[in-house]
């Protein structure tokens, strides 16, 4: 990346899963630098190819997200009801395909039973603690989700105060959320 060119930054997204339920949460704030460009980008979506539904949330480049959620998509096609497997297909292709691999995104993704992190470097991460999370408000997220999942809490209302605090700190991140749940 230029020197002259500031990047885009921001997107703070967690996972959360808790009580039966997995909860995915992002925040709405896409910045070029300094300047907030959007504050309602919708970085949290529902999938459902045949039938069978996962929620995907996507830190990174926005255009590379789309055409890493459109290969999910066809890998989940070709896989039905195995979230694993087309997560790990995705990886591979990833890691591998020339193309793939400028993409620059992360993505979490659930169907309700099991929460993975995708990345470029072709890891399918599980996380520990049944919380994650990604972007540049992402370490805070994720340090106030695993403070609060020991609580009465929600999913959904550990990943609403966490993401709360992230928006406090992190200047990449705000607090227009959406939100998917989707249960076990």
């Amino acid at each position: 990346m230029s020197e002259e060119f500031p990047g885009w930054h921001g997107t703070t997204i967690i996972g959360v899963k808790k009580g039966g339920e997995v909860v995915i949460a992002g925040d709405g704030q896409v910045s070029l630098g300094q300047t907030v460009i959007k504050g309602t980008a919708r970085k949290v979506r529902r999938l459902s190819p045949g039938g069978f539904d996962v929620v995907c949330g996507f830190a990174g480049s926005t255009a590379d997200a789309f055409t890493l959620l459109e290969r999910l998509e066809t890998k989940l096609e070709a896989t039905p009801g195995q979230l694993q497997r087309a997560a790990v297909e995705l990886a591979k292709d990833w890691r591998t395909d020339k193309y793939l691999q400028k993409l620059e995104a992360m993505l979490i993704v659930s169907d309700g039973k099991e929460i993975y992190v995708i990345t470029g470097a072709g890891d399918v991460l599980e996380p520990e603690h049944d919380v994650t999370a990604i972007g540049s408000g992402g370490n805070y997220a994720l340090a106030a989700a695993r403070a609060l999942m020991d609580g009465d809490l929600s999913a959904e209302e550990v990943a609403r105060r966490a993401m709360a605090i992230a928006a406090d700190i992190c200047v990449y991140t705000n607090g227009n959320l959406t939100v998917e749940t989707i249960a076990g």
